[in-house]
């Protein structure tokens, strides 16, 4: 394989995020047939179809390996300018992907310094944070495609070339609002949810990869794969609104209806019971440290800025 082009991985980078030559185009101020050009020759240098030219266009698999060797190479870039005093002509981006429960609850608090010192710094900053958000069980896939340079994920494996750290577990509880408990469960809350009437009852669910709603009926009932009447709200904060307005029960983090438990505004069902989600932080390793071993920490400060103020906060919010 010949030596990779740096522009080039900029636009293989370019075409993943935006999906269009012509956006690739306007994004890397170039022309489409320089973007076309700068492709094939990364293809040639590599001897392999890194883009399948559909609409949305799509990355091979050679395509995605390569992407995570442009992901790290603009991580180090904007490294070594920022060391330098010098400031980049385009900023690079530093995408990580998390889940959405997490965002609306610890993410943003703990990230909140390392994004005003950014701000604070914006004239040598060279990277701009990209926040993606999926499923806890689907961000590891995100990491491993090349898409993002690091994720919050239940996965507990590290990818090879990618370090992990636990954060700590969000525990799960079920809750409703005062008229639901009121109308559909005798007004009991501790106990009016049981084995017999739980299919009866309207559930919340976050969206169709959310599982959570049946993993607590299976630890409050012994249901294995409970069938459920489910009503879908794709957004952590209208998801608690919509509970709180009385459309169903919802299984969400304790962590995120703290308050409004303590205002009387949500109630608890069996809060005896609890599903217990431990969360760890996955990032590659860049540049040469990565050869070095599983316990080398990254070459990117950025991201290990990043990285650090997440283990943190997430500590703080989570507990062990």
């Amino acid at each position: 394989m010949q030596d990779l082009d740096p522009a080039a991985l900029d636009c293989l980078a370019a075409l993943a995020d935006e999906g269009s030559f012509e956006r690739a185009a306007q994004r890397l101020s170039i022309t489409q047939s320089a973007v076309s050009q700068r492709l094939r020759g990364l293809e040639q240098a590599v001897g392999q179809l890194l883009v399948v030219r559909s609409r949305p266009l799509r990355l091979t698999e050679p395509g995605k390996l390569l992407l995570r060797a442009a992901r790290q190479w603009q991580a180090l870039r904007a490294d070594v300018a920022r060391e330098l005093g010098e400031s980049l002509r385009a900023q690079a981006r530093l995408a990580i992907a998390v889940n959405a429960d997490s965002l609306a609850t610890w993410v943003l608090p703990a990230l909140d310094g390392v994004v005003q010192q950014g701000l604070a710094d914006a004239a040598r900053d060279g990277l701009g944070l990209e926040l993606v958000v999926d499923d806890q069980d689907f961000t590891h896939e995100w990491l491993r495609q090349g898409q993002v340079l690091g994720c919050v994920s239940t996965v507990s494996k590290p990818l090879r070339g990618c370090t992990l750290t636990a954060l700590g577990a969000m525990r799960y509880i079920a809750v409703a609002s005062p008229g639901f408990v009121e109308r559909r469960l005798g007004g009991d809350a501790a106990g009016g949810l049981d084995a017999h009437n739980f299919a009866a009852m309207p559930f919340i669910v976050f969206n169709r990869k959310d599982d959570m709603q049946a993993l607590w009926v299976e630890r409050a009932f012994g249901v294995r794969k409970p069938r459920l009447d489910e009503r879908y709200v794709p957004s952590s904060e209208a998801y608690v609104r919509a509970v709180a307005m009385g459309w169903g029960i919802g299984v969400v983090p304790e962590l995120q209806v703290r308050e409004a438990l303590a205002r009387g505004e949500l109630l608890a069902l069996r809060p005896e019971v609890g599903v217990e989600v431990a969360l760890h932080w996955h990032q590659w390793k860049l540049g040469a440290q990565a050869a070095a071993g599983a316990d080398a920490r990254p070459a990117s400060a950025a991201l290990d800025r990043v990285g650090a103020a997440l283990v943190a906060g997430a500590r703080r919010a989570l507990g062990p």
